[in-house]
């Protein structure tokens, strides 16, 4: 009886490409099918089955492919015949999986070859050459050899270890990464064919042999039906925020309205040590975009500072690593506590829509990877929920979604449902797109594991939890001290915080010259100073971001002595707020300021704008001097 197959055939100079044949199909038809699919003359190429150019699949009429005991899945190799002209230079072939993959997996076959061009993150680079292995000491009952010995008992243990993992304390649910991809080349091969595809749930565009859909659809196109499963790994393992002021002064904001809140994190992807392979997602500042914010919605609204946020940070050190948001009701006043409504039997972790923003932040923010054909794999990209738990207390978590959630949301298939936050559902195909079948395994009343359409779709099959906390000695990228009040945040005028000069003025009357390096390193302060159009000092903000990153004394003291600098200083000196607090010893403003050049020009007490000497109305808003 003829089977359908799907072989997969790969030429050095035109990638992979694959075919649906059948296992009674001829092999000279084969062959010049082969030969059509690559542009290339069947007469100067030959198709082998091994990649060394051994088992040659002859054009012959009378042998079929059954004769070769192909497989689902198998790969065949395209090579040109002796003497055949091929143009280009030769390119080695890239490694690819060796077991059998749908054609879904894959939007096209202009794929680059594996691990060119791709830079992937430092903490990537640095796990690649870690051992990893799990080295135990030597056990006195069990162990009946000399100390230089190795046992069943003693023997390094691989990072992917089931019962290490189980044994753990707590218990490790999830494989690091890279403790999945060292289980993934530990095979005879050791990992020579190993790749990580990104799954596809659109149709392959270019097919000629019908009307594009709604008009047709053929089984070369047709993306496969998905089954999810619950990913056994997870690209981040901890998420450690470095201090607790950091996040107080995020909760302020809820203390303050009662309104919800999102941020960003910016921080750093670092090796975790207490996960074999693991990668922790430290967290040094939250960035919070402008957005409409409400009792139990939060509304994201365009940024124009979000490529220079990330510009800044990037010159810091930092890159955005996640996401969080606030999820709070007022339990007690009087006792300061929350509910506890997240996390249960009775309710949800996250809520369909909440995955469907963390896909979108995960699409948005790939992880680069070499051992994937597109480049990148899956996301780093975290999130955070604050929330209260049983004892009524904040509370953070820590969440993923998945790989496969990640495809579902890219390929617009995943869509929140109406009134059942925990519960999501898989569009049905219509004229403009087609969606595949997607299931999932439940078990029946009876305890049986059954195969259900994802129409709806539980959430919890598409997340990956970690833990978020503190570490045990606090850490500060940024300045701290008790008593000094940090600088207003960003886009939280709806509560009285604003960043404008009279804040700067404020701010900066708390130091002393020579504590300008500390006053200048706040994260909030650096953005406001790179954006503020009446500073000068927009153009000179490396300097100054690099003495922040490298806590060069030196360096920010010869930026305190800038004509820039100095400016600023003059108009400080100029919006003196009123009444005047008391003045630090030595500090930018007040009385006992060091003496300043005389002003050239006035700044309008209404917008703050400095204009020019000898105009009598402000430039910017037009009101008058006085």
């Amino acid at each position: 009886m003829s089977k359908q197959l799907i072989l997969r055939i790969q030429s050095p100079e035109h990638g992979t490409k694959r075919l649906q044949v059948t296992t009674s199909e001829k092999i000279i038809d084969f062959v010049e099918k082969v030969c059509k699919e690559f542009g290339v003359s069947r007469a100067d190429w030959s198709v082998y089955k091994g990649r060394d150019k051994t088992e040659e699949l002859k054009g012959s009429r009378s042998r079929s492919l059954v004769s070769y005991n192909l497989k689902h899945g198998d790969m065949l190799y395209l090579f040109p015949t002796c003497g055949a002209r091929v143009e280009g230079d030769h390119t080695p072939f890239p490694e690819v999986s060796s077991s059998p993959v749908p054609a879904a997996n894959v939007p096209d076959d202009s794929r680059p070859v594996l691990g060119s061009d791709v830079v992937e993150d430092e903490v990537d680079q640095l796990l690649e050459k870690m051992d990893g292995k799990i080295y135990r000491s030597k056990n006195e009952q069990l162990c009946h050899h000399g100390s230089s010995g190795k046992c069943l008992h003693c023997v390094p243990l691989e990072p992917y270890d089931e019962q290490y993992l189980k044994q753990a304390d707590p218990p490790i649910k999830f494989l690091s990464f890279h403790s999945n991809i060292r289980r993934m080349k530990s095979g005879v091969d050791k990992g020579k064919f190993a790749t990580l595809e990104n799954l596809s749930c659109k149709i392959k565009p270019g097919c000629k042999e019908h009307p594009p859909w709604p008009g047709g659809i053929c089984t070369k196109c047709q993306p496969s039906a998905v089954t999810l499963s619950r990913q056994k790994f997870r690209h981040v393992d901890y998420i450690m925020f470095e201090n607790h002021a950091l996040v107080d002064n995020f909760f302020n904001y809820w203390r303050s309205s009662g309104n919800q809140r999102i941020g960003f994190l910016y921080g750093k992807y670092e090796h975790h040590k207490d996960i074999p392979l693991g990668i922790r997602a430290t967290v040094s500042a939250i960035y919070e975009p402008p957005q409409v914010s409400g009792r139990d919605s939060v509304e994201l609204l365009p940024d124009e500072k979000e490529e220079l946020v990330s510009n800044i940070a990037a010159q810091l050190g930092l890159q955005k690593v996640g996401w969080i948001f606030t999820d709070l009701i007022a339990k007690d006043l009087k006792t300061g506590t929350v509910k506890h409504y997240r996390g249960t039997v009775d309710t949800h972790f996250l809520s369909a829509e909440e995955c469907i923003m963390a896909a979108e932040f995960q699409n948005k923010h790939p992880n680069p990877c070499k051992l994937s054909p597109d480049g990148h794999f899956g996301s780093k990209f975290v999130t955070v929920v604050v929330t209260g738990d049983a004892s009524g207390q904040i509370h953070f978590e820590g969440y993923q979604v998945s790989d496969q959630c990640m495809a579902l949301v890219r390929d617009d298939c995943f869509i929140p449902t109406k009134d059942a936050p925990e519960l999501g559902f898989i569009k049905e195909s219509s004229n403009k797109q087609y969606v595949p079948d997607v299931f999932y395994k439940d078990k029946d009343e009876y305890g049986n594991e059954v195969m259900q359409l994802a129409r709806p779709l539980p959430v919890e099959y598409l997340l990956i939890d970690m833990a978020a906390a503190f570490p045990v000695e606090q850490q500060y990228t940024f300045f701290y001290r008790d008593g000094i009040k940090p600088f207003p945040i960003e886009n939280r005028a709806e509560v009285g915080e604003i960043q404008d000069f009279n804040a700067l003025t404020s701010y900066m009357h708390q130091f002393t010259r020579e504590d300008f390096l500390n006053a200048m390193s706040d994260f909030h302060l650096l953005i406001f100073l790179a954006t503020c159009d009446m500073l000068p000092l927009k153009d000179h903000m490396n300097s100054l971001l690099e003495a922040v990153r490298n806590k060069d004394e030196t360096l920010a003291h010869h930026l305190s002595k800038t004509e820039e600098w100095g400016t600023v200083e003059q108009l400080m000196e100029a919006n003196v707020p009123s009444p005047t607090p008391l003045p630090r010893e030595g500090s930018f403003v007040g009385p006992n300021a060091e003496p300043l050049p005389p002003i050239r020009g006035w700044p309008c007490a209404h917008c703050t704008f400095f204009n020019q000497p000898g105009r009598g109305e402000c430039e910017m808003c037009t009101l008058p001097r006085s």
